[in-house]
């Protein structure tokens, strides 16, 4: 008996929405019990973070003046083509993984495997970076209640005279994993409470500003021209993603077909709504050209006279950003289940814990890994490698999308994408444009990652995905 020769075929091979469909109808052992609204929440924990407390006040003050609202819309805009793609995808496919899962049934193992591998390094560095602003945060509201932590924990090696260690940034991320380890619920409970103490602080931080707007701190409007205005859309735009996470969970949806567009959709506009607000009240208190500052709301009601809500914005940051790390550590989880699910990846991260029924072994790995690298490495511009991930999965997202209606047109939807391809090719211009702003350094060392991950695609998952032993099978079959 003859081996089976490798071919291009192997590659491309997909996998079918059947397949896709029958997998997620069977009993699972992860549990379905989240509804719209714990859904809706992990895409807002995901989404309101460090971005409605910094952005807004340093895009006004270096770019779009008070148009920074209209920086928020045109990148809303672009982020709600994505947005409306992930939904379609989201009730078609009601699988775990999110873009992998989507990939695999469109653009085939290879495309799946590289957005997989992409998407691995981007949560992962989401959350190790916000870890790092959420231990900024907290130490300044420790500050303000006369508390702080022994300089040696206060910060990783090279960010000051006697640091080593972010100990804050340590215990969060593995803070974050412990939770998420519970039960699904559990942890879905405490984000959504996470999420009502942010948005409602970001609500009292509007209803207090309000009355304090002047409309000549409006004029001029556009200090920078569109230009400006454009140019911070682009700073913005990553301030508007995060709804993604939330399609991640899709196995844990109680009702995914019809749940899960809705709140991909429902988180964005919410999270919109709140940036757009924020922007104008701000911009409408103070001058834009004194905004830039690393907390320009505190600094503003601080110039106001409402020196209270320096304390009320440290505690909604806290809050927020610590739902971003559950957020995108949850989706990084589940992606790396998926994998292994598939074979793509070592099976043993491919089973569920036997009380929790959650996916431990990937959380716990990835919690501990992202807690090392926050606690130790002052990361900078590695940051900016989360940018490509995001970007990439958007232009394979929407690119799958103009290829699903055309090869599967008579696939169920329960949610279709309007005006196909126009709402796709919008979500893939702004995301290669955005893509071509990313600096040389941030390429090397996504094209390193990449470069990895096609090794070990080629010596162990081509090979061990369940594709190709069911192929590899298939073909003794026929030749016996």
């Amino acid at each position: 008996m003859t081996e089976r020769r490798f071919s291009l075929h192997d590659l491309l091979r997909v996998k079918p929405l059947e397949t896709l469909a029958a997998e997620s109808g069977r009993p699972s052992e992860l549990r379905r019990v989240l509804g719209l609204w714990q859904l809706t929440s992990i895409g807002l924990g995901g989404l309101i973070g460090v971005g409605i407390f910094v952005l807004t006040g340093v895009v006004a003050a270096t770019q779009a003046g008070p148009a920074v609202s209209l920086s928020f819309l045109i990148a809303g805009v672009a982020s709600a083509a994505a947005a409306l793609c992930y939904a379609e995808f989201a009730g078609m496919i009601p699988a775990a993984g999110s873009a992998y899962t989507y990939a695999y049934a469109v653009l085939g193992e290879l495309a799946a495997w590289i957005i997989g591998w992409d998407l691995l390094l981007e949560y992962a560095l989401v959350v190790a970076v916000v870890s790092i602003g959420w231990s900024g945060y907290l130490q300044a509201l420790l500050g303000q209640l006369g508390l702080a932590l022994p300089v040696w924990a206060s910060g990783a090696a090279g960010t000051g005279e006697g640091r080593v260690v972010d100990l804050a940034a340590v215990l969060g991320a593995l803070f974050v994993a412990g939770v998420l380890v519970l039960r699904i619920e559990w942890g879905a409970r405490f984000n959504a409470v996470m999420v009502v103490v942010k948005t409602a602080a970001v609500l009292l931080v509007v209803a207090a500003g309000l009355p304090y707007v002047r409309l000549e701190n409006w004029t001029p409007f556009m200090p920078y021209g569109f230009g400006g205005v454009v140019e911070g859309a682009a700073v913005v735009f990553f301030a508007v993603f995060g709804y993604d996470t939330l399609t991640t969970a899709a196995e844990e949806a109680k009702d995914p077909q019809r749940q899960l567009p809705r709140a991909v959709l429902l988180s964005l506009a919410v999270a919109l709504t709140l940036y757009v607000a924020v922007s104008l009240v701000l911009t409408g208190m103070v001058r834009y050209d004194t905004l830039n500052n690393p907390a320009p709301v505190a600094a503003a009601f601080t110039a106001v006279g409402l020196p209270w809500a320096t304390f009320v914005v440290s505690v909604a940051a806290v809050a927020g950003i610590i739902s971003v790390m559950l957020a995108f550590l949850l989706g990084c989880a589940r992606i790396c289940f998926a994998m292994s699910r598939d074979g793509l990846l070592p099976a043993w991260f491919s089973h569920a814990h036997p009380c929790f029924h959650t996916p431990h072994r990937p959380t716990l790995v990835i919690g501990a890994l992202t807690a090392i690298v926050a606690g130790l490495y002052p990361i900078r511009e590695v940051a900016e490698l989360v940018n490509i991930g995001t970007l990439s999965a958007f232009v394979v997202i929407c690119l799958s999308i103009i290829v699903m209606r055309r090869t599967r047109p008579d696939a169920p939807r329960s949610f279709r994408t309007p005006l196909v391809p126009y709402v796709p090719l919008v979500g893939v211009g702004f995301s290669l444009w955005l893509l071509s702003k990313l600096p040389a350094a941030a390429w090397e060392r996504f094209a390193i990652w990449m470069a990895l991950g096609l090794i070990f695609y080629f010596s162990y998952g081509r090979k061990r995905s369940k594709l190709a032993r069911a192929g590899a099978a298939g073909a003794q079959s026929a030749e016996v």
